[in-house]
């Protein structure tokens, strides 16, 4: 099937790859524009740029599918088009101009999760269970009706960017699977059941630890915005970042927030029991252990606000 592909982070390179992989032609990716990256803010292309330049495929560069991306696209002669996490809104005059539409790949079991932040809520939510689902685009927001899905169990130990990280492997032969279906006329989109629940992107204040809250609902919350937007609390008035933490049931009589060493463990109090730290990066340091960074604190009074 000929086809344009649409994306820019890392988690829509495997579905590129896999559509290669599986012989579909692709006629043009369409990415976002260069974006500033790092300190020094160095203008640098999107990971899916990146992929389809060591392709040999044509890019076309834009944050907005206005009327000169349309013109472009309706030159290519496209039969479908495949977008994974592409970042902008696809306007209804762009919806038409491939044959078959536009087949989104959406990281949740529509239509639960609907929205830039499936995983990261899913994890957030303590979701058992999420997945991956291909469906017809439409101008509603991920309301279209679904053509396949797939599901996969949240590991104890994920973070949103472990999680994302495996979806987008198994999505990517979803995707490929429904465009070859299709092509041979035995695709059939069905309209979404279910419960409706939204995911809409989250910022950094949406990472900052409350400690009053109960341990579990902590872990969630750090293990859902990890890696982004990152998870953090306050020490001594700067920002002080955390990696995923261990629930401790064991230890209750650590007021919340309250930061000690017990038998070698990093323990923090929170609204129920304690949890462990493992990864903590002060401000202005690199990320390290959490053991090394409490031995070189140097206080016995430590507290997260």
């Amino acid at each position: 099937m000929r086809v344009l592909f649409a994306g820019t982070p890392k988690v829509a390179v495997p579905s590129l790859a896999e559509l290669r992989r599986a012989g579909h032609e692709v006629a043009a990716v369409l990415t976002r524009e260069d974006a500033p990256v790092g300190r020094k803010k160095v203008l640098t292309p999107s990971p899916v740029a990146e992929a389809a330049s060591k392709l040999g495929l044509e890019v076309i560069k834009a944050n907005r599918i206005d009327g000169p991306v349309i013109s472009r696209l309706a030159a290519l002669d496209l039969e479908a088009a495949a977008i994974v996490a592409y970042g902008g809104l696809v306007p209804a005059a762009a919806l038409r101009v491939p044959r078959h539409g536009w087949i989104n790949l959406h990281f949740s079991l529509l239509p639960a999760w609907r929205g830039a932040a499936p995983v990261q809520h899913a994890l957030i939510n303590g979701d058992d269970i999420t997945g991956a689902s291909t469906f017809l685009l439409e101008e509603g927001l991920d309301t279209g009706p679904v053509f396949g899905t797939l599901t996969e169990t949240v590991r104890p130990e994920d973070t949103s960017g472990t999680l994302l990280d495996r979806l987008s492997e198994s999505g990517a032969v979803l995707l490929a699977q429904t465009l070859s279906a299709l092509e041979q006329g035995r695709a059939h989109a069905v309209p979404q059941q279910g419960e409706v629940s939204l995911a809409p992107k989250l910022a950094s204040p949406d990472g900052r630890i409350r400690w009053t809250d109960p341990a579990l609902a902590i872990k969630r919350r750090i293990s859902g915005v990890t890696p982004e937007p990152g998870a953090w609390t306050v020490l001594g008035g700067q920002r002080f970042k955390l990696g995923p933490v261990r629930l401790r049931p064991d230890v209750s009589d650590v007021p919340p927030g309250v930061v000690l060493d017990r038998d070698g463990a990093v323990l923090t109090g929170t609204g129920s029991h304690a949890v462990e730290l493992t990864l903590v990066q002060p401000a202005g340091r690199t990320m390290l252990a959490a053991p090394e960074w409490f031995r070189g604190a140097r206080r016995e009074d430590l507290e997260f606000e």
